[in-house]
């Protein structure tokens, strides 16, 4: 498999990054296991996680997905095989958030003893904190780097605005730079990011992980009516949010061009990521070796420039706005 740079750190990944949201919540611990070692089978190396995960679960606390992947790693013995990213800032209850110096030493240590590793390959700012001035972070994760328990830094759920003005900061005061943003983007899900963080990444060089590549599972075809909204925990939000005529033409679309490759329409709807210059790996989750299966094929899809264009221009947002 081809892998590829991850903005300016040094780091190859993947085409695709497993999504570790899963462990622990809707994937028990052996079907983890089961799972991870099948994504490196498959020839993938890139696992994404973070602290937080899943503390959204009644009795869960958060570290619950660092601490199945830190026994898959100890047990498996294969940590030198993975790209090993997670995340810091949101909410772990009490006063622990946010991505103060003091917080950033205490958190990191929490996740490399789950993670039961001495290093974290990407770590990234869960969400921006606009209380702690941007060369505070920084300069906190370059201790990070310097002591070895991190190799690289990036961030999620950033503006374009405070995205290039972390850049610039890091610049002007010789401190890490964020290498990647892990931004909302899919199919349906395309203004805020191709407005303005895509050109950005694209000048600057960071790399591009985005999450909900298959929009909450909406792009595989799963939810076609209100009926389907059933089929799954987080149905109802999903069909709430992309059951509407812009998401059912980008559906159709999926399926005349997944029928012509054959292929599935959420294989399509990765390809399509995956082959957009800004994209360097997409972040999908499985619950199941055969939805693992099927993400292993989509990073084996190549889609021509009529197949591109044709997507593109069925999941347009300009006919939902007017």
């Amino acid at each position: 498999m081809q892998l590829r740079p991850l903005g300016r750190s040094g780091l190859k990944v993947s085409p695709l990054a497993f999504g570790g949201n899963v462990f622990g919540w809707t994937v028990d611990e052996k079907l983890s296991f089961r799972l991870l070692d099948a994504w490196l089978d498959a020839g993938f190396n890139f696992v994404d996680t973070a602290d937080v995960y899943s503390s959204w679960v009644p009795g869960h606390s958060g570290g619950e997905s660092e601490t199945i992947i830190g026994k898959w790693l100890r047990q498996s013995g294969k940590r030198h095989h993975v790209v090993l990213a997670t995340k810091v800032g949101k909410p772990m209850g009490d006063d622990r958030k946010g991505l103060s110096p003091a917080y950033i030493r205490q958190a990191v240590d929490a996740s490399l003893k789950r993670l039961q590793t001495d290093h974290i390959d990407l770590y990234q700012s869960h969400d921006d904190d606009a209380d702690t001035p941007l060369a505070d972070t920084l300069g906190a994760f370059a201790e990070l780097i310097q002591a070895g328990k991190v190799r690289a830094i990036g961030a999620s759920n950033y503006s374009a605005p405070r995205l290039a003005e972390a850049l610039d900061v890091a610049e002007r005061q010789g401190l890490p730079r964020y290498e990647s943003l892990q931004p909302l983007y899919n199919l349906y899900d395309r203004a805020v990011f191709e407005e303005a963080l895509e050109p950005l990444c694209l000048e600057r060089g960071v790399g591009v992980i985005n999450f909900y590549a298959l929009a909450a599972g909406f792009l595989t075809g799963k939810y076609r009516s209100e009926a389907d909204a059933a089929k799954s925990a987080r149905g109802a939000n999903t069909t709430k949010k992309y059951l509407n005529p812009r998401g059912l033409r980008i559906l159709a679309a999926l399926d005349e061009v997944a029928k012509t490759r054959g292929a599935t329409p959420g294989q399509v709807a990765i390809a399509w990521q995956i082959a957009r210059p800004a994209i360097t790996a997409p972040i999908a989750s499985a619950t199941s070796i055969a939805q693992l299966d099927e993400l292993a094929a989509a990073a084996q899809l190549s889609l021509d420039a009529e197949a591109i264009a044709f997507l593109d221009e069925a999941s347009a947002e300009r006919a939902q706005q007017r």
